[in-house]
């Protein structure tokens, strides 16, 4: 799908830079591990609970921003930072009388807490490869074929590659490469540079909620009251952090000569 939409868009805007292009396929690599992390998280934890731990990113993008760029985050950042941990710990079941709905748990938290940490790598490296660049087709389409690549060398490595899928199996990973992975980030990355930051978070922090409500209607996954409980305090805690960062941001984002590859920008567009 995203093959022949790039191909239209470089006849219309032209071609993107070879570094642009090396970066996107770099960030795609990220991506594979997002994602064979994430389908372990699910397996340990159960999707609703791995979604939400998977949604984490904005931390670890402040952070790295801290560490390594000496950047130093807004002091609500520091603050919202044990809140959100807290709701972690509620939302993973291991407090209360509910149960996580997958097998491992603890596992499960550890898996869902680094695919938060590669997700963050992947759109703050996607974001650098973009930069101002109209082509959103062509920039996903070689993100994609990074991650193609890494989920081969992963699965070559650690023994999970398999071709041999029931035909009910590989529909749903069809549609979910379709509907998902390429018509849903090609609407997200579209509309991001059209948002405000703080409104972007907003709708984006939608997806762990819903994806606790369909994982208790299709896989009929019970959260109890505390992992709800815990969700709400994820999602509050993250979007306080988020409209931190975000109005200042957004100021300088009109400004002229602000460069929209900064670390800055890259924490309020990418989440």
């Amino acid at each position: 799908m995203l093959v022949p939409l790039a191909i239209l868009e470089q006849r219309r805007l032209g071609r993107r830079p070879l570094r642009s292009r090396v970066s996107a396929a770099v960030a795609g690599l990220f991506l594979a591990v997002d994602l064979v992390l994430w389908n372990h998280a699910i397996a340990d934890v159960g999707a609703g609970v791995a979604t939400v731990l998977g949604n984490l990113q904005i931390l670890f993008v402040a952070a790295f921003a801290w560490l390594v760029l000496h950047e130093r985050p807004h002091r609500r950042l520091l603050v919202m930072l044990p809140v959100v941990l807290t709701g972690v710990v509620l939302v993973s079941g291991m407090l209360g009388s509910g149960r996580a709905a997958g097998l491992h748990p603890a596992a499960g938290i550890g898996f869902g807490v680094a695919t938060s940490a590669a997700y963050a790598c992947f759109l703050l490296i996607l974001r650098t490869a973009g930069g101002r660049s109209q082509h959103i087709a062509g920039q996903l389409a070689d993100a994609t074929a990074g991650a193609t690549v890494g989920a081969v060398v992963i699965g070559l490595a650690m023994g999970g590659l398999q071709f041999d899928l029931p035909w009910a199996d590989l529909r749903w990973l069809l549609a979910l490469a379709l509907l998902s992975q390429s018509a849903g980030w090609l609407l997200i990355t579209a509309s991001l540079p059209r948002l405000p930051a703080a409104v972007s978070s907003l709708v984006l922090l939608l997806q762990p909620a819903a994806a606790l409500l369909l994982a208790d209607v299709v896989l009929a996954e019970r959260p109890s009251l505390v992992q709800v409980a815990g969700a709400v305090l994820v999602c509050l805690g993250v979007l306080a952090s988020t409209r931190t960062s975000a109005t200042p941001t957004a100021r300088q984002a009109g400004q002229p000569g602000q460069d929209a590859r900064s670390p800055a920008a890259a924490t309020a567009n990418s989440t």
